[in-house]
C-alpha cells in the first residue's frame, strides 16, 4: 500500500492502476507469496498475490465464467475436471455449475489463499467447497499431474498466477506434455494467457508450447476491466481439432441441459462463439514459425 488509502498493482513496471482503499481486510506471507485482501471503494473486496490483482468482488464473473464455461461446453460431456490453481473457489464452482460434472478436483499449492479466500471471499467460492464431487487437494500441480493416471480427466482448467515465481512452471513444455497425457481422447485445457498488448510473448511461447503436443491450439479472448491493457486472452489446447468447432445454437442446447443457461452475467452463446474470433494482433502471437 502506498499513500494515503492507496493500492497499487506492481505488475508492470512502467504502467499500472491503483485502487482507492477503504480498509485491509488481511495481509499474509505465505510459504509462496504475498497475500494482500482488501476493501477498495470501486470494485468491491480485492484478492492480490505479490502486488498483482487476482479477482475483485465486481468483476469476477467475467473471467470465472469464460474460464469454466467455454471448455465444458465445447468439449459437450465432461465428467471429470481438473482446476489447477484457483485457490479463491471460483473456477470450481462454475465448473460445478454443470450437471454433467461428475468429479471436480482443485489443486492449490497456496494453503493461506485458499483459507483466506474462505474467510473473507466467501461468495465467491459458494457451496463449491462443500459439494460431494469436488475434492481440493493442497500441493505442487505439477507433481500432481504427472502423478496421475492417463486419460484421467476430460477438462483440465488452468488459473495460474502469470508464468513468474509460483505460477512459472505452469507455462512450460513438460507441463502441457502432461496435460496431454492426463486428458481423455477428446480433452481440453485452457489456461489464462495474460493481456496480449502488454504480455505479447508470453501468450507466443505457451502457444507454441501447447501446439507441441495438442492437434488445436488457440486462444480466445476477454474483457476483464480489472486485467489492464485491452483483451486478456485464454489459451486453448484440445486433442481434437472438432472441438471448437461447435456452433452457438449447439452451444446454447448443451448449456440448457448442463443447467447453465441464464444463470450466467457475461458469458452467452454468441460471446462463447465470438470469444474465438480474435483480433489481429492476439492472432499474430498464436502463429507459428
Amino acid at each position: 500500500m502506498t499513500g494515503a488509502g492507496w493500492v497499487n498493482e506492481t505488475l508492470y513496471p512502467a504502467w499500472g492502476q491503483r485502487f482507492a482503499c477503504e480498509a485491509e481486510i488481511a495481509r499474509v506471507r505465505s510459504q509462496y507469496q504475498d497475500i494482500l485482501v482488501f476493501d477498495s471503494a470501486s470494485h468491491g473486496r480485492v484478492l492480490m498475490l505479490d502486488g498483482v490483482v487476482q479477482i475483485t468482488e465486481a468483476d469476477e464473473f467475467v473471467y470465472q465464467e469464460m474460464m469454466a464455461h467455454v471448455p465444458l461446453l465445447n468439449h459437450g460431456a465432461a465428467a471429470r475436471v481438473l482446476v489447477i490453481g484457483g485457490g479463491d473457489g471460483g473456477i470450481l464452482r462454475r465448473v460445478l455449475q454443470h450437471r454433467t460434472v461428475r468429479q471436480a478436483v482443485l489443486v492449490e499449492i497456496d494453503e493461506q489463499v485458499i483459507a483466506l479466500s474462505k474467510a473473507h471471499l466467501p461468495a465467491i467460492g459458494g457451496g463449491a467447497w462443500t459439494d460431494p464431487r469436488a475434492e481440493v487437494v493442497v500441493g505442487d500441480a505439477i507433481h500432481y499431474v504427472f502423478e496421475a493416471a492417463a486419460g484421467s480427466f476430460d477438462a483440465v482448467i488452468v488459473d495460474s498466477t502469470d508464468p513468474a515465481g509460483v505460477g512459472e512452471v505452469l507455462f512450460t513444455a513438460e507441463f502441457y506434455r502432461e496435460c496431454a497425457r492426463v486428458l481423455t481422447d477428446r480433452g481440453v485445457v485452457v489456461n489464462q494467457g495474460g493481456v496480449p498488448f502488454m504480455q505479447r510473448e508470453e501468450l507466443r511461447l505457451s502457444s507454441a508450447r501447447r501446439a507441441a503436443f495438442f492437434p488445436d491450439a488457440h486462444a480466445y479472448a476477454i474483457a476483464v476491466p480489472t486485467y489492464v491493457g485491452g483483451f486478456m486472452a485464454i489459451g486453448w489446447a484440445a486433442k481434437d481439432p472438432s472441438c471448437r468447432s461447435v456452433s452457438a445454437s449447439e452451444v446454447e442446447r448443451r448449456a440448457a441441459d448442463a443447467g447453465i443457461l441464464g444463470t450466467t452475467r457475461y458469458w452467452t452463446p454468441e460471446i462463447h462463439i465470438g470469444a474465438f474470433n480474435l483480433p489481429p494482433y492476439i492472432a499474430d502471437c498464436l502463429r507459428q514459425g
